[in-house]
């Protein structure tokens, strides 16, 4: 295990990495980032709808477990996440590594990619293929979608903070561990704990809501006004309760 220097080192220099990849590299690594999550969170709903209606604590916390499986994999085997990118890139702002504008047009990219592939997802192997598209499974992510979407904005964007907190503690972790085992626990388990507690996830909503829409249990506007306040919340966690607090923290030795 690196020390906690060591981790905000090597984030200040992925945060700097991810900003001098070509736009094409950024989109395509952005969708497939997009596509995990929005699988992830497929398998969530599909085990969720699975379980008993009675048994609605175990069933959420069996979605749990298994939705950490896309950031996981966007670790290890490479992808590119807006709430993963909030933290990592912020470490190389605060280090001035990278301007605040060149922050913001990463964070731009990298969500619009994200968007596209959680989208493509959630219509051909959600709607299309059929895997949200009848009984229970439907019911479940209406039922789940309509719980993110009736939210006020103020709710919204503290429970986008307390996501992108444990988000932003996970990408850290994974940086912190020396082998791909270290990674995978590290990763896990803050993921799990958010969605556990309900915490919302702006990219995984980028799945869950459009995905609702296309079952009619949702609507696009619905979507817009959830995913801003979640956005913002999201970018609090990742980039100022971690970021900005670690590198505070960390940065005498981490810089040197």
């Amino acid at each position: 295990m690196f020390s906690p220097e060591e981790i905000l080192t090597q984030s200040i220099a992925k945060g700097t990495a991810k900003t001098q990849r070509s736009l094409f590299t950024k989109f395509l690594l952005g969708m497939i980032g997009g596509a995990l999550i929005g699988i992830s969170f497929l398998a969530n709903v599909r085990v969720s709808a699975s379980i008993p209606a009675s048994l609605g604590s175990v069933a959420t916390l069996v979605g749990a477990t298994v939705f950490p499986i896309g950031l996981v994999m966007i670790c290890l085997a490479g992808g590119e996440l807006a709430t993963g990118n909030m933290m990592t890139i912020s470490t190389a702002m605060y280090a001035k590594k990278i301007s605040i504008g060149k922050y913001v047009v990463n964070l731009l990219e990298i969500t619009v990619a994200n968007l596209v592939g959680a989208i493509l997802v959630a219509y051909f192997f959600g709607h299309f293929v059929g895997l949200t598209h009848i009984g229970v499974f439907k019911t479940t992510l209406i039922t789940m979608a309509q719980s993110k979407v009736t939210a006020s904005f103020w709710q919204s964007f503290v429970s986008g903070i307390g996501c992108n907190w444990l988000v932003g503690l996970a990408v850290w972790m994974s940086f912190g561990a020396k082998d791909a085992a270290g990674k995978i626990l590290g990763v896990w388990f803050p993921t799990m704990i958010f969605v556990a507690a309900g915490f919302q996830h702006s990219i995984a909503n980028c799945f869950l809501i459009p995905a609702a829409v296309f079952e009619g249990g949702a609507t696009w506007g619905q979507f817009i006004s959830n995913l801003i306040p979640v956005y913002l919340g999201n970018i609090v966690g990742g980039a100022i309760i971690v970021g900005a607090v670690y590198y505070l923290s960390f940065k005498a030795k981490a810089t040197k």
